[in-house]
């Protein structure tokens, strides 16, 4: 039994690469189809989603409603714009209610209302019509400007050092710490 002559070390890696080139390609191709297809359907989904938005649905519960997760939906949203904005569009008019209704409790207002009495020896009740006023509430007030005055209302406040750079801090040493200390006391006690 005679064996083929191997032409040597350089014609096994050159077969080697070349093989490899072609499993690459492939292996490319079919990354970029890899994983389940879509069901998304861009016929029905917009329009799920936007009615579920304007029933006042937040998306965790739009992604339930149609069976997906939430990152699914959210994927959609980037790779679908029609969805993304039937999504906006749903969410916009329930959003403006809210608002209307948070600025309405931030300011105060008046509302009807009927109070009813059942005086002594009558036979019906009586019904008295008058306007009931609901004061402001200072919660709305503070959550309305912490979000559309936020340079002027917001909770947290950055703080910077001279002409807005960093700030500098420094350890001091205990004898500079026990100075420091001696001194601030003098301060309050002149104060």
């Amino acid at each position: 039994m005679t064996r083929a002559k191997s032409k040597g070390p350089a014609a096994t890696k050159a077969k080697a690469k070349v093989a490899g080139g072609a499993r690459s390609k492939a292996k490319k191709e079919s990354a970029q189809k890899t994983g389940r297809p879509t069901d998304y359907d861009s016929a029905i989904h917009p329009a799920l989603a936007e009615a579920w938005a304007a029933a006042g649905k937040t998306d965790k519960q739009i992604a339930e409603k149609l069976g997906k997760s939430e990152s699914t939906l959210n994927l959609w949203k980037k790779q679908h714009s029609e969805f993304s904005e039937s999504l906006k569009r749903g969410k916009a008019d329930p959003d403006d209610k809210v608002e209307a209704c948070l600025f309405s409790r931030a300011t105060g207002y008046d509302y009807k209302a009927v109070k009813i009495f059942m005086p002594a020896n009558a036979k019906e009740p009586v019904y008295a019509d008058y306007v009931e006023h609901c004061p402001p509430d200072v919660t709305a007030m503070i959550y309305w400007l912490n979000n559309r005055r936020p340079n002027r209302w917001r909770n947290r406040h950055e703080v910077t050092g001279p002409d807005g750079g960093p700030l500098e801090a420094s350890l001091l040493s205990p004898s500079e710490r026990k100075a420091r200390i001696a001194e601030l006391l003098k301060k309050r006690a002149q104060a």
